[in-house]
C-alpha cells in the first residue's frame, strides 16, 4: 500500500524532468489503466510497452482474468493480442477487477471508460464517477489522474476534481488531474495511440499539464500539444466529433439532390474538394458508432445556448434512415410493387466497414422502419453473428448462406470488403439501393441506384 505521500508520484516531485522520465520508463512509477475495452486494452498495452509496470482494471471479472492470463478479448485490432501476451509474459502488464486495489498501488491513473447517453440523450457519467470514486479511495499526494474518456467540457473541473478531493481527503494541488482526449479509431488503435496524431493534454493547473505532457511525450512518437486547461482539452475531442457530424449532414443533404439536379453529387463533391478550402465529406445512410452521434449532446445538454446548427445536423443524419426506406419504397413502386408485400435484404449492419460494432448503426433504424411498413427484412453482415443483432427487427442470415436472388429489394448499408466483390447481377431483378457506392456496375441488365450518384 502507498503512504499518503507517495515517493513515486510525478506531480510536484523534487526530481528534475529528465529523472522523472527515467523513473516513468523504467517502471519505478506504477500505472493503472481503468477500462479494458476496445480502446482501453490497447492503451494499457502501449503504456506497458513504454513503462513496463501497468495494471489494467476492468470491473468485468472475466475480462480482467482474460487479460491477466495473457489473453485478448478485443478482436479486430492488428497486433493487440500479441502485444498483450508479450507484456503479460514479461511481467509488464497485469489485470484486476478491483479498482481500489489498483488505485492504492498506482501513481499514474488513466481512465478510459465509456460515457454513454441516457434515453433522453443526456450524458451519463455514472461509469466515470464509479471509476473516479475508486481512484480517490486509493489516491496519494503526488499522484496524477489522466482522463481519456470523452466527456462534456467542464467535467474534469466540475465533477472529477471535487470527487477526487472528497474520496481521497486530499486538497486541490496535492495531486494532478489532466485530460488527454482519446484520438483512436477501431481497427488501428495501436497505430493511433503510438503516434498517428498529436497528443493533446490540458490540466486543471500548470503542474498537471506539465506532468501529463511528460507522460505522453513517452507514449507517443508524435507531438504533444498543451492546452490552457483541462476544459479546453475536453472541447478538442468534442469539437472534432461535432465537426464531422455537421459536415456529414451537409454531405447527406447534398447527396439527396442527385435526382432533382440530375447530377452525380459525389463527383461534384470530389472536384469541389480540389479547392484547398473545401473538405466536404461523403453521403451515407446515417451516422453510427460511439462517437459522432453522441458528442453533439455533450454540448447541447451542457450549455443554455440553443446550438441550432449542431441540433439540425444531428436531426439530418438521424433522418437518413427514413430517406433510405423512402428510396427503397420508390424503387419498388417504379416496378409497381408495394413495400408491404416485399422482401428486403440489408447488406451490412455494423456502423462502419471492417468493424464489428453496431452501436447506433443506421442499419437498425432502417430495419425498424421497413418492418413497421410491412416489409419482410433480412439482415446479413460478415462481421457479425445472429446474437449480435438478436434484438433487432428482421431476420439475420450469415453472409455465406444468403440466397442473393430471393429478394425484391436490396440495400447496401455498410461497405464491407466482402460486398465489394458482389456482382449486382447476382440479385436478379431486385431493386438495388447502394448507399455507399460500393457495388460495381457488373453485368446486370437492370440498373441500380447509388446514393449521391443516381441510377447506374
Amino acid at each position: 500500500m502507498k503512504s499518503r505521500q507517495s515517493e513515486r508520484g510525478l506531480y510536484g516531485a523534487d526530481l528534475d524532468e529528465a529523472r522523472q522520465r527515467v523513473a516513468l520508463v523504467s517502471g519505478e512509477v506504477p500505472v493503472a489503466v481503468y477500462g479494458l475495452g476496445k480502446m482501453g486494452l490497447p492503451l494499457a498495452g502501449v503504456y506497458a510497452e513504454v513503462t513496463g509496470n501497468v495494471v489494467g482494471v476492468d470491473v468485468d471479472e472475466s475480462v480482467a482474468e482474460t487479460v491477466d492470463s495473457g489473453g485478448c478479448h478485443v478482436e479486430g485490432e492488428p497486433g493487440l493480442a500479441e502485444l498483450v501476451e508479450e507484456r503479460v509474459n514479461e511481467g509488464a502488464l497485469s489485470a484486476t477487477h478491483e479498482p481500489t486495489v489498483a488505485a492504492s498501488a498506482a501513481s499514474v491513473h488513466v481512465v478510459i471508460v465509456p460515457t454513454l447517453l441516457t434515453d433522453d440523450n443526456e450524458p451519463d457519467l455514472a461509469t466515470l464517477r464509479a471509476a473516479v470514486e475508486s481512484i480517490g479511495a486509493g489516491l496519494s499526494e503526488g499522484d496524477v489522474v489522466v482522463i481519456e474518456s470523452t466527456v462534456p467540457p467542464g467535467t474534469c473541473r466540475d465533477v472529477v476534481l471535487p470527487l477526487l478531493c472528497e474520496e481521497s481527503g486530499l486538497d486541490e494541488g496535492a495531486f494532478g488531474l489532466a485530460f488527454c482526449p482519446e484520438r483512436t479509431s477501431s481497427g488501428r488503435a495501436l497505430e493511433d495511440i503510438r503516434g498517428s496524431y498529436p497528443k493533446v493534454v490540458g490540466g486543471v493547473d500548470d503542474e498537471s499539464t506539465r506532468v501529463a505532457a511528460l507522460i505522453y511525450d513517452q507514449v507517443t512518437d508524435n507531438d504533444v500539444i498543451e492546452t490552457d486547461d483541462a476544459t479546453t482539452a475536453e472541447c478538442v475531442k468534442v469539437f472534432e466529433g461535432v465537426y464531422r457530424d455537421v459536415n456529414i449532414a451537409l454531405a447527406n443533404e447534398l447527396g439527396r439532390l442527385t435526382d432533382d439536379l440530375s447530377v452525380d453529387v459525389t463527383e461534384a463533391i470530389d472536384v469541389a474538394n480540389t479547392q484547398p478550402f473545401c473538405d466536404i465529406h461523403t453521403p451515407g445512410p446515417g451516422v453510427g458508432g460511439h462517437c459522432i452521434p453522441v458528442y453533439p449532446y455533450f454540448l447541447t445538454e451542457q450549455v443554455d445556448y440553443d446550438l441550432p446548427l449542431v441540433r439540425t445536423a444531428r436531426a439530418v443524419n438521424d433522418r437518413m434512415s427514413e430517406f433510405v426506406v423512402r428510396k427503397v419504397d420508390q424503387l419498388l413502386a417504379d416496378r409497381r410493387q408495394a413495400l408491404e408485400d416485399s422482401s428486403v435484404l440489408l447488406l451490412g449492419a455494423t456502423y462502419r466497414a471492417g468493424v464489428a460494432e453496431t452501436r447506433k448503426a443506421p442499419a437498425r433504424a432502417v430495419a425498424r422502419h421497413l418492418v413497421e411498413l410491412g416489409a419482410d427484412v433480412t439482415l446479413t453482415d460478415p462481421m457479425l453473428e445472429a446474437d449480435d443483432v438478436a434484438s433487432w427487427p428482421g431476420t439475420f442470415v450469415p453472409t455465406t448462406a444468403v440466397e442473393t436472388d430471393a429478394f425484391d429489394a436490396v440495400a447496401l448499408l455498410t461497405a464491407h470488403d466482402e460486398f465489394e466483390s458482389l456482382d449486382p447481377a447476382a440479385f436478379g431483378d431486385a431493386a438495388i439501393l447502394d448507399t455507399r457506392r460500393a457495388l460495381a456496375s457488373g453485368t446486370r441488365d437492370r440498373p441500380h441506384y447509388a446514393l449521391g450518384r443516381g441510377t447506374k
